[in-house]
């Protein structure tokens, strides 16, 4: 069986969760299926840590499970016109181990509803 992407770079895709959720989480589907069309593997946790984790009492845990997986990626994505508090830790945590940010304004994925 051939592995494809095996080279590919792994981004993490950081987009708002919280407030409209069934939106975000679409967008967040959106920005993750750009990276793979760029030849990108993303790394998307708001899109399946909430049905493991409660956002209510297990916000925390979720967001060192996030950060953890940052310290993994080649890039982190800031995506759509919203930075959330969770974005901005992501965010900062990035800057801090040196990993690289880009931003993505929403209108560069042609996916605004």
């Amino acid at each position: 069986m051939e592995i494809r992407n095996k080279d590919s770079p792994v981004v993490y895709v950081c987009s708002p969760y919280s407030g409209d959720v069934q939106h975000n989480a679409e967008m967040a589907r959106r920005y993750s299926r750009y990276a793979i069309d760029q030849g990108y593997i993303p790394i998307t946790p708001h899109l399946w840590l909430p049905g493991i984790l409660s956002e209510e009492t297990e916000r925390e845990r979720a967001i060192e499970i996030d950060l953890r997986l940052l310290d993994l990626v080649s890039e982190l994505w800031v995506c759509g016109d919203v930075v959330s508090e969770g974005m901005k830790r992501e965010i900062d945590h990035a800057t801090e181990a040196g990993i690289p940010v880009r931003i993505f304004q929403e209108e560069i994925f042609h996916v605004r509803d």
